[in-house]
């Protein structure tokens, strides 16, 4: 396991060097971001100071001089220079907007996960039942609604609702009060109050595709022939389920999660940008607007991170689940 491990490792190395090689061309296709940055500036901004800007940001190096020299650097642990300049720090902005969404997707992924495995195995055990139909009816529900429409819904009916009860039980703007409430009790429920909307918002969206995914894979397994033999030698329908049934079906929903992890940290802009959480999803559309380059190329290779942490984690739940599964 721990050479497979290593050699998987090595493996994601060129890919995530080639996707950094595309997002470095693309960002330097369009206009030039410093000129951008100082345009509407009035009276108009030296052209010293415009050309000191660019040297700041590497824009007048070669491309492939630039793209290795930021990956010296990006190895370094620097992971170059901002648009704005002062002191900010890519690395700093970067771990702060991660450890927002972070408190976002953990949860989220969580229950959609638990209601998509639930919703899918009660839905295929009772195939074409009035439950089957039921959950396909909101899987399919949530599957057409728009992000931005559920998200709004869910903020609306919540301020509607602490008008109704006289109460700020839920807060729509922010992942925080400022300032704190003193008190661990306080402080728990204006947690609950900011995020239980958020995460419900996202957890509708990817539960609906999630449970389409476990319920054909289900299927597969009721109809096959193994599970039969196991049900003629009369084994109890709850070891049936636990042990062989539901055991075998989650191997293809683990790489569905595996891929749901990347699209929730990169995805999570219209949920974040509706309930004003300054998450990675905004930073990075932020960055995308003003071109801020090296701000993208980092997002980029903490994204790529997450894919290939994701999907060695399911190829190592594979053997979990799958004892025929060896990797020697």
């Amino acid at each position: 396991m721990i050479v497979f491990t290593v050699r998987r490792l090595f493996q994601a190395i060129p890919v995530l060097l080639g996707a950094a090689l595309l997002v470095y061309w693309l960002m330097a296709i369009p206009p030039d971001p410093v000129l951008r940055l100082f345009a509407a500036r009035n009276p108009p901004v030296p052209q010293a100071t415009i050309l000191a800007n660019r040297q700041r940001m590497h824009l007048l190096d070669g491309f492939w001089y630039g793209f290795g020299r930021w990956m010296v650097n990006f190895v370094k642990g620097d992971f170059g220079p901002t648009l704005a300049g002062g002191t900010e720090n890519i690395r700093k902005d970067l771990m702060a907007h991660l450890g927002v969404t972070t408190h976002l997707v953990v949860p989220a992924l969580l229950l959609a996960i638990v209601l998509a495995v639930v919703t899918g195995v009660m839905s295929a055990i009772k195939q074409y039942s009035f439950r089957d139909y039921t959950f396909t009816f909101f899987g399919f529900l949530f599957l057409a609604m728009p992000a931005f429409w559920i998200a709004q819904l869910l903020k609306d009916t919540a301020v509607n609702f602490n008008i109704a009860t006289n109460t700020h039980f839920f807060s729509v703007l922010g992942d925080r009060s400022i300032p704190q409430p003193e008190g661990f009790g306080p402080q728990l429920v204006d947690y609950l109050g900011h995020i239980v909307l958020p995460t419900v918002s996202l957890a509708l969206i990817t539960y609906a595709g999630l449970s389409r995914f476990q319920r054909a894979s289900m299927l597969e397994v009721v109809n096959s022939d193994y599970v039969r033999l196991a049900r003629a030698k009369g084994i109890s329908p709850r070891r049936l389920l636990i042990r062989h049934m539901l055991r075998t079906a989650l191997i293809p929903m683990t790489t569905a999660t595996a891929l749901t992890v990347a699209v929730f940290f990169g995805g999570t802009v219209i949920t974040e940008t509706i309930f004003n959480w300054q998450g990675l999803g905004v930073y990075t559309v932020g960055a995308i607007v003003g071109g801020d380059k090296y701000v993208v190329l980092a997002v980029l290779m903490l994204t790529g991170f997450f894919v290939i942490v994701g999907n060695l984690i399911a190829d190592i739940l594979y053997a979990v689940l799958d004892p025929r599964i060896r990797y020697d």
